[in-house]
């Protein structure tokens, strides 16, 4: 995806990106293709394929929410700053917070975050599931994209998200994880609100948004795994 075509398939989904934006993320590629030259952080480093299948798929969030409408959000388990830090960039009226529980990933995204001049953003160097048990109800957004199942994800997410704010995973096939996590909805109180399916431009691969909303606070004891309560009936 050249920036030509990632500039127009943004306006498509609602947003206009600048000409300092842009610059922002070609200074992102470059970091990220020379720290993976000796760490593991992806598996896609060239221009084109990172402005498709890394920037412009954190960025069709926008899909379900408003991000302009949000004042901070949290992205578990990072990884290499996908969908977070790409939201930072485009959307800085956000405070975000970066959690991943590898500590060179982390020396990794606050490199970007000094050479890019970001601020009103922090990572955060610890496993998800222990972050949350220390800030519950903190965030409007909870987000992660590919990072582990449904139920899964949702056991750790919700206690990070306020009452009547939103948790939204980014997956690329999400059906059969839905219908393992129904007893965890209930469990979380998290009310399905939308869901959309959709194809990258480009190549075609199929991807899927799901938008929760946390309608009350929730006091189950944490973490538990839904993996192994999922058989029970509530």
């Amino acid at each position: 995806m050249t920036e030509e075509i990632f500039k127009k398939e943004l306006e498509k989904i609602g947003i206009k990106i600048t000409d300092k934006q842009i610059e922002q993320l070609n200074e992102y590629q470059k970091l990220l293709k020379e720290w993976n030259e000796f760490m593991n952080l992806t598996g896609i480093t060239e221009k084109e394929e990172v402005y498709l299948k890394h920037y412009y798929d954190s960025l069709t969030i926008n899909k379900v929410i408003d991000l302009k409408e949000i004042n901070n959000l949290c992205d578990v388990g990072t990884g290499a700053g996908f969908p977070g830090l790409v939201l930072k960039i485009v959307f800085p009226n956000i405070h975000v917070v970066l959690v991943d529980a590898l500590n060179k990933r982390i020396n990794f995204l606050n490199e970007v975050i000094k050479k890019l001049g970001l601020t009103g953003i922090e990572t955060v160097h610890a496993r998800s599931e222990d972050y949350a048990l220390y800030n519950r109800e903190k965030f409007e957004l909870v987000t992660a994209r590919a990072v582990a199942s449904l139920p899964i994800l949702m056991e750790i997410c919700s206690p990070l998200v306020k009452e009547n704010y939103y948790f939204i995973p980014l997956k690329a096939n999400i059906f059969q994880e839905m219908e393992e996590s129904k007893n965890a909805e209930k469990l979380l109180s998290l009310e399905k609100k939308d869901i959309i399916k959709f194809k990258l431009p480009i190549e075609d691969s199929n991807r899927c948004i799901i938008k929760y909303k946390k309608t009350k606070k929730t006091n189950i004891k944490y973490p538990r795994r839904f993996s192994e309560i999922k058989k029970k009936p509530l």
